[in-house]
């Protein structure tokens, strides 16, 4: 068991008042008051449903020894230690870092950041250097990986306590580079404060979470807080075809690298062929083959290749290695039915901007006479702005589009749906429908498909779930799409 000093966890935090003494030994930190056990160390936060200084009372009866908070309770129970500090979710960080025996400063921690294509970046990291020989770390929305160990992801970027144990078990399991999601919500409540970054990237920014930060300005303040507060030591690579590309280095410390499709770069990519079978493309003057699909893969394949070679590896080595990898599980996914040759896809897109990128692709990439046929949904308890704008985009580039449930969550699918119709024109109603339940939807649309359609299935990717009123309920839509062709080409 991990004992440590409070005056040593407490380096660094910004501290107001200490009442009792910080010689005192702790063995365990927690921001859940549920997990706290005798000789540990609660940190009281202030969430956006629940005040972690309303349940002190309830750590401190399971055994916290030390308390760190914002305000003192009162009556201030005996024999505990309260450390009261400016912002105590910066403070969790910082804690868990010292805590932890500060392992950020063991690896090569490099951070990616963007509304869409931070899952693929980082996953397509990890498989680059793990396929070039090193032992690698991975921290995303699908699933979190030490080596070949895969541990279940339940958030984009875990708590601050949950981070620096997962990189303390990396580095003691060898790891030498880590290649992280970090997300907004992450980055504005400070989960990732303390931890040393080697490299940050930036994809992109467009319209989503505002269900959390309000403006579209508060968001790209957040993303940019992040590289605002980079070390000179640190490279960071932003998205020069991204109108706020510049703007997110703009204050970095950190070394500048772009990269772009468009304009001139420091990883500068053209897309010379683009098909279902992959991209041909011109990087930095090199031809190479690739396996991914779409000129949004394009772009994140560039941002691996200037942080691979930032990381100070052979460029002509990183680009080989790519050319042979994958990208993310339900990241355009696809499979095709064996009698129709009906292409099914999976793909994450959950924002108006990832949906319109996924539907351009297919657009570039059918032959003509295929329809496409859409199956999205919104999910319940999130942005409800970007309802209409989700049906808006999926009718102007479909051919038939059914709206469905997400994961609802607390919401009735119904309002949801009718969220989305909003965004449907008397012109473009005729070729929507709304059915409520996923699976009879997807059914639906391979139905409606012919010899060669395409059948994208839209919001959820590599999710194995769906969650109902609370619940989460199996549902994988690879798996059911797989089912429909074999059941309808029976």
């Amino acid at each position: 068991m991990k004992v440590m000093l409070l005056h040593d966890i407490l380096y660094k935090v910004n501290i107001r008042s200490i009442t009792g003494s910080t010689a005192v030994e702790v063995n365990a930190l927690c921001i859940d008051s549920r997990q706290a056990v005798a000789g540990s160390c609660f940190i009281a936060i202030r969430g956006s449903h629940t005040d972690g200084h309303d349940f002190i009372g309830n750590a401190t009866a399971l055994g916290a020894v030390a308390i760190i908070c914002e305000a003192l309770p009162s009556p201030l129970p005996e024999g505990i230690t309260f450390v009261v500090a400016d912002n105590s979710s910066f403070a969790a960080g910082i804690a868990s870092h010292n805590f932890y025996g500060e392992p950020s400063l063991q690896l090569k921690l490099v951070g990616v950041t963007g509304t869409n294509g931070k899952t693929t970046i980082a996953t397509l990291l990890w498989k680059l250097f793990t396929a070039m020989g090193y032992h690698c770390g991975l921290v995303s929305t699908v699933q979190n990986q030490i080596g070949d160990t895969v541990l279940p992801a339940t958030h984009t970027t875990p708590d601050a306590v949950s981070i620096n144990a997962l990189l303390a078990k990396m580095a003691a399991a060898g790891c030498t580079h880590v290649f992280m999601e970090c997300s907004s919500h992450a980055i504005h409540q400070h989960r990732i404060a303390g931890l040393k970054f080697t490299g940050a990237l930036f994809s992109n920014i467009t319209h989503d979470h505002l269900d959390y930060h309000h403006t579209f300005d508060e968001y790209i303040r957040v993303k940019k807080s992040w590289f605002d507060d980079l070390p000179a030591t640190a490279f960071a690579i932003s998205n020069a075809d991204d109108k706020r590309g510049a703007v997110m280095l703009q204050n970095t410390a950190a070394k500048k690298y772009y990269y772009s499709l468009r304009t001139l770069a420091d990883f500068k990519g053209k897309i010379l062929d683009n098909s279902l079978t992959g991209l041909h493309l011109s990087i930095n003057e090199v031809e190479v083959y690739f396996r991914l699909i779409g000129e949004f893969n394009a772009s994140n394949l560039l941002a691996v290749y200037g942080a691979a070679v930032c990381l100070g590896e052979d460029r002509f080595r990183v680009l080989e290695t790519l050319s042979r990898l994958d990208g993310a599980e339900g990241r355009f996914e696809y499979i095709v039915s064996n009698v129709q040759r009906v292409m099914g896809i999976v793909d994450y897109a959950h924002t108006p901007d990832a949906l319109l990128n996924v539907l351009a692709t297919i657009r570039k990439l059918r032959q003509g006479h295929e329809q496409v046929i859409t199956v999205v949904g919104c999910g319940g308890n999130r942005d409800k702005t970007k309802r209409p704008v989700m049906a808006e985009v999926a009718c102007e580039y479909s051919d038939r589009v059914i709206f469905t449930s997400d994961n609802p969550r607390d919401e009735d699918p119904a309002a949801i749906l009718k969220d989305m119709e909003a965004g449907v024109t008397a012109v473009t109603k005729r070729k929507c429908l709304s059915i409520a339940d996923r699976r009879e939807a997807i059914k639906t649309a391979v139905a409606f498909a012919q010899k060669e359609d395409i059948v994208l299935v839209a919001g959820k990717g590599h999710e194995k779930y769906q969650e109902i009123g609370g619940v989460r309920n199996v549902f994988d839509d690879k798996a059911v799409l797989a089912e429909m062709f074999t059941l309808l080409e029976k």
